[in-house]
């Protein structure tokens, strides 16, 4: 194991800033986060994996990154992975692939990650604050993170909530996500604020 030396005019600096982990083959299972590119399975037809996890996962290393063939994704193991991919490809095992780079460190009680919706198609997802920070969303911790992204995915496909509300439902929708994205106050408090 390679161990790095800080010297003392770098060590204020790293208190500061959180150190920048570098990922290879060697660690990338160890509580990250990453979203995947879904890929063609072509990219590694002819080629045996160079692992297979207890779940079936197969991987495929390269120098600048990792191909993951599964049929599983989001929480896997103690890390979150997720894939971008082809909404049309309805096949359950897909293939993905991500740079080193993409790797991210994750854990239970640090306030990682930040959420992004898309009004248009009504859908909402976390990012990592390593992906840039989206303008003035909060960080929060996975879990504080989960349930609002819960509380969004409810806002944006039902209707119910607005039954005694005032206003274009779109416009009410859009107001209240804004909040629970860049405030820490609680839902039933937006909404009664309304």
């Amino acid at each position: 194991m390679r161990l790095l030396r800080v010297s003392s005019r770098n060590r204020s600096m790293n208190s500061r800033h959180s150190f920048m982990k570098t990922y290879n083959r060697y660690n990338f299972h160890k509580h990250t986060f990453c979203i995947f590119k879904e890929v063609p399975l072509r990219e590694t037809e002819n080629r045996e994996p160079d692992f297979k996890s207890k779940s079936g996962s197969a991987y495929y290393f390269t120098q600048t990154g990792v191909y993951r063939l599964s049929n599983h994704w989001s929480r896997v193991a103690n890390c979150r992975w997720r894939l971008e991919g082809n909404p049309q490809n309805l096949a359950r095992t897909k293939l993905g692939f991500a740079l080193w780079s993409a790797f991210h460190q994750d854990n239970e009680t640090d306030k990682l990650y930040f959420i992004t919706v898309d009004f248009a198609n009504h859908s909402v997802d976390y990012e990592h604050k390593e992906n840039a920070l989206n303008g003035n969303a909060i960080l929060r911790t996975a879990a504080d993170t989960a349930k609002i992204v819960k509380q969004i995915r409810s806002l944006l496909q039902t209707d119910s909530w607005a039954k005694y509300k005032e206003g274009k439902i779109e416009d009410l929708r859009k107001a209240i996500v804004e909040r629970l994205i860049t405030t820490n106050l609680p839902l039933a408090e937006i909404k009664r604020n309304l």
